[in-house]
């Protein structure tokens, strides 16, 4: 009897364990987002800055850095520089060349004096090799692993933070997609090296980036960073306006889903979206074909056969049909894996950072994001999506369609499993 009670009851904890993976336990947002303004105009601004927050400040300056040769020189550079604090939050950290030298540029730092904070997700850094995050810990370092997985909360193994934040001296940022791997390193110059994006800020958008930060540093080490050496006073340095908005699970929103909703609802010539995982829900499907019906220009670009999770790209290529029907271009790249994660909208309005459009990002994961306002950017940008994009190949509806049965039945398969994909 006793052993029919504990079996009883262990499966009751799996099933409810399961249950939990497989809900967020909040309201989703069910119904089309009606286009009332374009991008450029104020009433989307003070939207985006009372839906999401915080607000869109102005005088940035944001420097865009394209794959590992041009990234991990800068972040290393204003590492070593650093001479207050450094705090830095990532879902990927794995042993290798560029994960000992980052480890090494910090703890170097931290011996000099520099209150150094590192941010680890748990499951992103199991592949980083524990004795490098002691050595860490043995010179200063603070190190804390975000949501460790234990017998008592399994419910919470697939909430991630999946932001990638640098601040260094409350001054200089970096945010983009960028992880802390050698997949990373290069020029994407072959398949072993990943194409990707990362940004350098300046001005006052830092202080929402350290704040970010701050949010889930709070959830592990419960202890309050605060004071000029994290939050300076922060003069205009540029010409961009930009938002470092967040998103999590535990704040009961949908703020990344709905960041994505909105600049597509409110897109008038052109919307550009370049990202790793993009795996729509029919709201979202629906949201970009209603946008090509009021004449919107929709490009999309995403990995091709090289990819490092190929359900991801089965589910991606099941939701395709109505968006090739209704005249949306997807491009699938070639020479290696696309990591990238931009939205660009009518020349003017752009997103970058961590957020993937899938689920995922959308409901499970703490993702944050820079939003910029900033014409010249934006068509920098644009120059960079369509230089991508002659190294893609194009997905017809045609070709869509005639793709083997086999692979429409595994597609289809994988498309059920969206919600956690």
């Amino acid at each position: 009897m006793l052993q029919t009670i504990l079996l009883t009851a262990g499966a009751t904890i799996l099933v409810f364990i399961v249950l939990r993976n497989l809900t967020t336990g909040e309201g989703k947002i069910t119904h089309e987002i009606e286009p009332l303004y374009g991008v450029e105009e104020p009433p989307f601004r003070r939207a985006l800055g009372h839906l999401l927050g915080p607000a869109i400040v102005p005088g940035n300056r944001v420097t865009p850095l394209f794959n590992g040769d041009e990234i991990f020189p800068a972040m290393l550079a204003a590492i070593r520089g650093a001479r207050q604090t450094i705090t830095f939050e990532t879902f990927i950290y794995w042993s290798g060349e560029i994960g000992l030298e980052l480890r090494e540029a910090l703890s170097e730092r931290a011996r000099a004096g520099v209150k150094v904070h590192v941010l680890l997700d748990w499951a992103g850094s199991q592949k980083m090799d524990e004795r490098l995050i002691q050595a860490m810990i043995d010179d200063g370092v603070e190190v804390e692993r975000y949501h460790p997985i234990r017998w008592y909360n399994l419910d919470r193994i697939n909430n991630r933070t999946h932001r990638k934040l640098l601040v260094v001296d409350g001054r200089t940022g970096f945010t983009g997609g960028v992880g802390i791997a050698d997949d990373w390193l290069g020029h994407a110059q072959d398949s072993d090296h990943w194409r990707d994006n990362h940004f350098q800020v300046e001005g006052p958008v830092v202080a929402q980036m350290q704040a970010a930060f701050m949010d889930n540093w709070l959830k592990t080490r419960s202890r309050v960073l605060h004071g000029d050496d994290y939050f300076p006073a922060l003069e205009e340095t540029g010409s961009c306006e930009a938002q470092m908005f967040k998103s999590s699970p535990s704040e009961g929103t949908e703020s990344a889903r709905l960041m994505f909703l909105l600049s597509i609802a409110s897109a008038l010539r052109t919307l550009y979206i370049g990202n790793a995982y993009f795996v729509p829900d029919d709201l979202a499907v629906q949201t970009l074909i209603d946008a090509t019906q009021r004449g919107v220009k929709v490009e999309i670009i995403v990995p091709g056969r090289h990819i490092d999770t190929e359900v991801t790209r089965k589910a991606s290529r099941s939701r395709w049909g109505k968006l090739l029907e209704a005249g949306i271009e997807i491009y699938e790249f070639q020479p290696t894996m696309y990591h990238c994660k931009i939205m660009i909208v009518d020349e003017t309005w752009v997103s970058v950072g961590s957020a993937n459009f899938d689920n995922r990002s959308f409901r499970l994961n703490d993702e944050a994001n820079l939003n910029l306002i900033a014409a010249d950017f934006a068509a920098r940008q644009i120059e960079v999506f369509q230089n991508d994009k002659t190294r893609c190949q194009r997905i017809t509806l045609e070709a869509w369609q005639r793709r083997p049965f086999s692979e429409k039945l595994l597609e289809h398969a994988a498309g059920l499993l969206r919600s956690q994909l």
